[in-house]
């Protein structure tokens, strides 16, 4: 019996999630949940964005994604990244608020 257990858990494979955190440039719940809700996609397990701190930690399958993929799917939502920066059109779109370039518009009501 202890040789069958042996011989499944060999064949199985080891859980393949990798975590890592990286700067996004936000300001508010709204940014929070759109960079969230960005990086909600298959091989991806978990995002959670601190907008205080700027910072985003993802939990995600690296044979299914790349690190930098994290950061265009960030940017394409119009938050600039330590890889990526958004493009000026999706970034002006972006409701006021949201808009973290000048810093005019910080929110500390998370």
């Amino acid at each position: 019996m202890l040789l069958v257990f042996a011989l499944v858990e060999a064949q199985t494979p080891k859980s393949n999630k990798t975590t890592i955190q990286f700067v996004v440039k936000g300001n508010c719940g709204m940014c929070k949940e759109r960079i969230e809700a960005a990086l909600d996609k298959p091989g991806i397990y978990k995002a959670i964005y601190t907008p205080s701190t700027q910072m985003v930690v993802v939990t995600y399958n690296p044979t299914k994604v790349q690190i930098n993929q994290l950061h265009n799917l960030v940017a394409m939502v119009g938050h600039d990244t330590q890889l990526v920066t958004a493009s000026n059109v999706v970034y002006a779109n972006l409701p006021r608020c949201c808009q973290y370039r000048d810093g005019s518009c910080e929110d500390d009501d998370f």
